[in-house]
């Protein structure tokens, strides 16, 4: 089966000479992801809520923390006093339809957060060195949750002055209770970054004049703890963050983190990634900023690229044939932009997905599954926004073996390819039309077609073969129908999203 680009009313072999042909049938494997690659995160701010009373206080210590001050919090569109009911039956039900997945509860206010082992009511005011405060019943929550729904525990810990030494090394004073805890109710922790980007010591926590060699320490003290509270966890790192590809000044880069001595070891490779920060925090017109405009170009589209590619290095050259987890991204930093609530943020979410598998990362988590803009679900309501939909379609119709779809050759136009889940030699190919024309697209046999549309870009509503995507009574999710290819021309709309699923494919990687 051959998948040409072209132009309407021309004919298959016209199309051939005009450019190449994507066959699907003989797609080569370049890559596998994990099972569970489409992953999410939930901020520990989100869990815990906002401290009541935010204090500014001095732990005791001879390490100084910038952790001590109080971190203001960019989720935005949370409502922080109270925390998320992870027992709402909405949100298991949404949760659970992108299961198998994995679970990262994280964030800046996780490096600072208290943990109250007790079963008393929360403290109206965290401890000095502390600017929030988990409660039992609250990580029982994110226990209970994740079992629930079918997610693995990626999370992070507390590292500010009050949890270290007299040298100033992290200590496990507030890991192996919260560790010991999870035990004890059934819990696991698959995997851990000992922190949240520590490549951002003075924002996130981290003693003052934090540096690599400190870091490398850390590392050792942290390894050491894991190896015996924690032999089976995955150690992830090194979790730092990269906004649009530019250097952020007066902070660490990963290969400086990754050069400390002892050199730190870790499981997996990990990063954050935003192309740009949101514009209630970095105005448009600056190296940082987003528009609309800019976040429907390719150019915006490739941003991605350059973050994993310096990791991917950063990977082969300490850390040989380790996964590569990019465990935090979304449209824009600081809570989103307002955009990334609508469909025109779903062909970055998408064209994320297939541009980093096809590079070669095991597993992407979205910022977040429910928080500021960029959640994929309303917060005060929990409705599905666009990435949502687009989410599940992918769970549901694409598979975690990497196909090569070349390159379309057409501005605007990105195509990705893996095999089906359902194996049997089916293939599904994502068309990403982010143009403003239609595109045809020649199957050369039988396909199942799924397209998503807006009535406008910035719409937080969505169209599955133009029927409207919304949950049902009792937030039953809907059928999620595909239109059949009615002959071997497939037209992608403008601005639009489609799976087309070809069961007859007979990929041999695909059996």
């Amino acid at each position: 089966m051959t998948v040409l680009i072209g132009v309407v009313g021309t004919t298959a072999s016209s199309l051939m000479a005009q450019q190449p042909g994507v066959s699907p049938a003989t797609m080569q494997k370049i890559g596998e992801v994990d099972s569970r690659y489409q992953a999410y995160n939930l901020d520990m701010i989100a869990i815990t809520g906002m401290a009541k009373k935010p204090v500014k206080q001095q732990a005791s210590g001879s390490a100084s923390s910038d952790g001590d001050v109080h971190v203001d919090t960019v989720m935005s569109g949370v409502k922080l006093d109270q925390p998320l009911d992870l027992y709402n039956r909405r949100l298991r039900i949404l949760a659970s339809a992108l299961g198998p997945a994995y679970l990262r509860t994280s964030g800046t206010s996780a490096n600072t957060v208290y943990f109250q082992n007790d079963d008393k009511p929360a403290l109206a005011v965290p401890p000095a060195g502390y600017n929030s405060v988990l409660t039992r019943a609250q990580w029982k929550g994110v226990i209970d949750f994740a079992h629930a729904v079918d997610a693995k525990l990626l999370m992070s810990f507390t590292v500010n002055s009050a949890v270290r030494d007299k040298q100033g090394i992290w200590t496990p004073l507030q890991a192996r209770p919260l560790v010991e805890y999870t035990h004890s109710i059934g819990g696991d922790v698959d995997a851990a970054e000992l922190f949240n980007e520590p490549n951002l010591p003075n924002y996130g926590g981290a003693p003052k004049q934090y540096d690599a060699a400190w870091f490398a320490r850390d590392q050792v003290a942290f390894r050491a703890f894991a190896s015996q509270a924690l032999p089976k966890m995955k150690i992830v790192g090194p979790g730092d963050v990269a906004v649009a590809n530019i250097p952020l000044p007066g902070n660490l880069n990963p290969d400086q983190m990754m050069s400390g001595n002892p050199t730190p070891k870790f499981d997996v490779i990990s990063y954050h990634f935003y192309p740009a920060v949101a514009p209630r925090c970095a105005p448009s017109d600056t190296p940082v900023g987003t528009s609309p405009e800019l976040s429907m170009t390719d150019g915006w589209f490739a941003r991605t690229e350059k973050s994993f590619l310096d990791h991917k290095a950063l990977r082969d050259r300490y850390a040989p044939g380790a996964p590569i987890w990019n465990t935090e991204t979304a449209g824009a930093a600081c809570s989103g932009a307002p955009w990334s609530a609508t469909f025109l943020d779903t062909f970055r979410y998408v064209d994320q997905l297939g541009r980093l598998a096809k590079l070669g990362a095991n597993i992407v988590f979205h910022q977040t599954l429910v928080g500021g803009n960029y959640g994929m679900l309303e917060p005060e309501t929990l409705t599905p926004r666009p990435n949502y939909w687009a989410a599940l379609l992918w769970k549901r119709l694409v598979g975690s073996t990497v196909l090569d779809a070349g390159n379309s050759g057409k501005p605007g136009l990105h195509i990705y390819a893996h095999c089906a889940p359902q194996g049997k030699g089916a293939v599904t190919l994502v068309a990403i039309n982010a143009s403003n024309a239609a595109q045809p697209l020649q199957t050369n046999g039988k396909a199942r077609i799924y397209t998503l549309t807006a009535p406008e870009l910035q719409a937080k509503s969505v169209l599955l073969n133009g029927h409207a995507l919304e949950l049902g009574a009792d937030d039953k999710l809907p059928d999620l129908h595909p239109r059949e290819a009615a002959s071997e021309a497939v037209t992608l709309p403008a601005l639009s999203i489609t799976f087309i699923q070809i069961p007859g494919a007979g990929n041999r990687a695909c059996l």
